[in-house]
């Protein structure tokens, strides 16, 4: 089976968790990009400042900033599965939907709904792996940079 059929075989949730992933890898791949130039990030949040105001009230404003798009990859990472796990109910049920009606003859006849059942909780898995490591991995990147700032500005208060 390729690739195609196999996208095919687990029907429209597959197809759901395909469009959840694109979504998620361009948020991934802009993170990539945007969130490691801590230096430079830091330098902005400090030429930011406007002394009257709190300047943790704009350290936090400004990580608030650098989370944008970090739920969404949280919350793909948390429904993949659940889509996979949606997907082996509605296999299942479809196989002793078939059963009820054709009886137990011929083994095909269930093993269609539970091919749909392992692809679709596959698929889930496959999208949620990803999501889950990049998503803890740009949290503890941003907590880094919130650190390194409070720490960065302590040192120009205290000069």
């Amino acid at each position: 089976m390729n690739l195609l059929e196999f996208i095919d075989k687990g029907g429209i949730i597959v197809y759901i968790l395909i469009f959840l992933n694109i979504i998620g890898f361009t948020i991934i791949i802009w993170k990539f990009t945007t969130l490691p130039q801590v230096n430079k990030t830091i330098a902005k949040i400090a030429t930011r400042l406007d002394y009257n105001h709190s300047i943790n009230a704009q350290i936090e404003y400004e990580i608030k900033k650098l989370e944008t798009g970090l739920v969404i990859i949280k919350n793909i990472a948390i429904i993949s599965p659940l889509l996979g796990l949606l997907g082996t109910v509605v296999g299942i049920y479809s196989s002793f939907e078939e059963i009820t009606i054709k009886g137990l003859g011929d083994p095909t006849i269930f093993s269609g709904g539970i091919a749909v059942a392992l692809i679709t909780t596959i698929a889930g898995i496959i999208v949620s792996i990803p999501h889950q490591i990049a998503y803890n991995h740009f949290i503890s990147l941003v907590d880094k940079i919130e650190i390194k700032a409070k720490k960065e500005l302590v040192r120009e208060e205290c000069r």
